[in-house]
């Protein structure tokens, strides 16, 4: 038996916001959406498969303190994906863990760019090679594993 992630589940503060930047980010389009009062949510995704639902019953923001998600990431075909993703997330001003793209670690060829969402999600947007002839910003672990 194999599994795959079927989609993942965010809580969200502001469904409309998230929704804004996971479509400007990732290209998803919306396949199911409820604006029902105090059950807001926005399934996110392509071709009819749905990759992430955004659930807005959240306050604050997201804290790495607690057990739960620790990051998720988002695999492209090459570096110039990861390029052009990155252009767009400098855009509309998003944070960065790391300056540009790194490798996920010390003589790694797979790197990306490591940023959070509006509610401070961790998020990465990694090729699985080109990057080995970057610089690692972290040396003894891996570079998605503390940011």
């Amino acid at each position: 038996m194999a599994f795959q992630i079927g989609h993942v589940g965010l809580n969200v503060t502001d469904l409309d916001q998230s929704k804004r930047f996971y479509q400007r980010v990732f290209g998803f389009a919306v396949h199911h959406e409820s604006a029902d009062g105090d059950r807001r949510y926005a399934s996110l995704g392509y071709d009819g498969a749905t990759m992430v639902t955004l659930w807005q019953q959240s306050e604050g923001r997201f804290s790495g303190a607690v057990p739960g998600l620790h990051h998720f990431a988002f695999r492209v075909a090459d570096l110039d994906a990861v390029r052009r993703a990155e252009a767009t997330l400098k855009e509309i001003g998003v944070e960065f863990a790391y300056e540009g793209i790194v490798p996920h670690g010390k003589d790694r060829t797979s790197g990306g760019v490591f940023f959070t969402d509006p509610d401070g999600i961790r998020v990465e947007i990694f090729a699985p090679s080109g990057a080995e002839s970057l610089t690692a910003p972290v040396s003894d672990a891996p570079t998605c594993g503390f940011f």
